[in-house]
């Protein structure tokens, strides 16, 4: 790769940067988190549930389908779950894949990130599994603080639409239990 497709990969990355999660918007959210701001929540809970996990996890793959996972979004944007409807089935998984070749195009890795990040989409390694959970848990603990700094009441879905049965791992669904407990203790406040 030569220092300008870096410098246009790192620039492309950093989209991701000023980039608002979609699905916070639409729910009435003046000023949503970033996808980045997210990506990093995912890359920190995976690497704090992989100490949770009985069986080891190698930290580095973690980590890097932690980091990628939300990688085509800086050309697709995030595209909030209720646009989904909308779309053909597997179109938003088909035009991800494209966006994700594009970005690393000439990248020498660019053919184990793509599978890193299949790794993720399909749930297919460990660590994979764990960062789907990672990546639902941090949408969950985000739905709580803006619930308890707005008051808006408006992500209720989330918690409809989310239970333990989610999560792959015994540990991201006890994590998840006690949210939503102290999340229902705060509540009845």
């Amino acid at each position: 790769m030569t220092p300008q497709q870096t410098l246009d990969l790192l620039l492309q990355a950093n989209r991701l940067k000023v980039m608002p999660r979609a699905g916070w918007t639409i729910r009435g959210l003046a000023h949503p988190e970033s996808v980045a701001a997210h990506s990093y929540g995912v890359a920190f809970l995976s690497l704090i549930l992989a100490q949770a996990v009985s069986k080891p996890l190698d930290r580095a793959k973690l980590l890097t389908i932690a980091l990628l996972h939300d990688l085509p979004e800086s050309l697709l944007t995030d595209i909030p779950h209720p646009a989904l409807r909308f779309f053909p089935p597997g179109a938003k998984r088909a035009g991800e894949l494209e966006a994700l070749g594009e970005i690393l195009e000439g990248l020498a890795s660019a053919d184990e990130y793509r599978e890193l990040w299949l790794d993720f989409k399909d749930r297919r390694t460990p660590e994979g599994r764990l960062v789907h959970d990672a990546d639902r848990l941090e949408r969950m603990v985000q739905a709580f603080v803006y619930e308890r700094s707005t008051g808006n009441h408006l992500l209720q879905e989330f918690w409809d639409n989310t239970s333990e049965s989610t999560f792959d791992y015994p540990a991201s669904r006890k994590l998840f239990a006690v949210l939503r407990q102290r999340r229902e203790k705060e509540m009845t406040r």
